[in-house]
């Protein structure tokens, strides 16, 4: 059974009850959600997406504590708006130009 996402009925006091008194109940339920949230994704971002949750996952994991993953997960974000090829560089392009090839490189012409 697939539970679905309902972002106008989310209730933090029932998750942090559920949080604090059952952590196995609260992880499976939260990964129904997220599971939920990204299968309503178009198809083609699913992949992606699944990458990203899984990367935080494995912050939250490592870090000490709630809130220094809270920390890393929000320097993650402000490197993909603010890094390198960034939304706010992609969004500063005009629509018509594509962003610089990545590498170049130079055709050898063999003979045959």
């Amino acid at each position: 059974m697939q539970e679905q996402p309902q972002s106008d009925s989310f209730d933090f006091d029932s998750w942090a009850t559920l949080a604090q008194t059952d952590q196995s109940a609260f992880e499976l339920k939260r990964k129904r959600i997220l599971e939920a949230v990204i299968a309503e994704a178009p198809a083609r971002n699913q992949t992606q997406l699944r990458r990203m949750q899984w990367k935080l996952d494995r912050i939250r994991e490592i870090a000490p504590t709630p809130l220094a993953a809270c920390v890393r997960m929000q320097e993650l974000m402000w490197e993909s708006v603010l890094g390198d090829n960034g939304l706010l560089d992609r969004l500063q392009q005009s629509p018509t130009s594509s962003p610089p090839p990545a590498n170049s490189a130079e055709i050898l012409e063999f003979r045959r």
